[in-house]
């Protein structure tokens, strides 16, 4: 068993980087703490079986949108077994610092999300307008398409009264070649040609 202590810092403290600390940790199966500290920088103790710790001390160094993460200055040692948990440590007038931190968050959240309820609003009346235009051009297109459906029917129409009359003619043609044949048959028998 080893023991990582890391002091971390970068945008580090009141942006759950703890929280996300002790969730990774526990994923691990590691004992330890996470605390802020008084400098800006966050201290990170970690003990467990040497390959999780080391996972755990190359997963530390997070970026994100609000995590940032600039330097860990990290040391091994032995580990000294006197954690059975891994937990955040959090500093007695914290916890309602950071309540009426969240409070202004929260108020903010809810004035970008009633901007952007507007915003969408109007986005949305603009787009059902292009979407009546666009209506009215597919009906446009509909009518052209009725009409050119009518002239291909007009069009096969008059492909099958060519083929019937064509059918016909050859029907004609064939007749007379038959008949004509049949005359030189009947003379070249009569001459005794065949």
């Amino acid at each position: 068993m080893i023991r990582l202590t890391a002091y971390v810092s970068g945008r580090v403290q009141r942006v759950g980087y703890r929280a996300k600390i002790v969730s990774l940790a526990n994923s691990l199966g590691l004992v330890g703490l996470v605390q802020n500290r008084p400098d800006g920088q966050v201290l990170v103790i970690a003990e467990g079986e040497k390959e999780a710790v080391e996972k755990f001390a190359s997963s530390i160094k997070i970026e994100n949108d609000l995590i940032n993460v600039e330097k860990v200055d990290a040391n091994y040692t032995h580990a000294s077994e006197e954690f059975s948990v891994f937990r955040k440590v959090t500093g007695s007038d914290e916890i309602g610092e950071r309540l009426d931190e969240g409070i202004e968050i929260l108020k903010c959240m809810m004035a970008g999300i009633n901007n952007l309820t507007i915003i969408t609003k109007s986005g949305f009346d603009g787009l059902n307008s292009k979407i009546d235009g666009m209506n009215s051009k597919m009906d446009g297109l509909n009518c052209r398409m009725d009409k050119m459906v009518d002239k291909q029917d007009d069009t096969i129409s008059e492909i099958k009264g060519l083929r019937r009359d064509l059918k016909d003619h050859m029907d004609q043609r064939f007749e007379y070649i038959e008949s004509e044949l049949a005359e030189i048959k009947s003379t070249l028998r009569t001459k005794g040609i065949i």
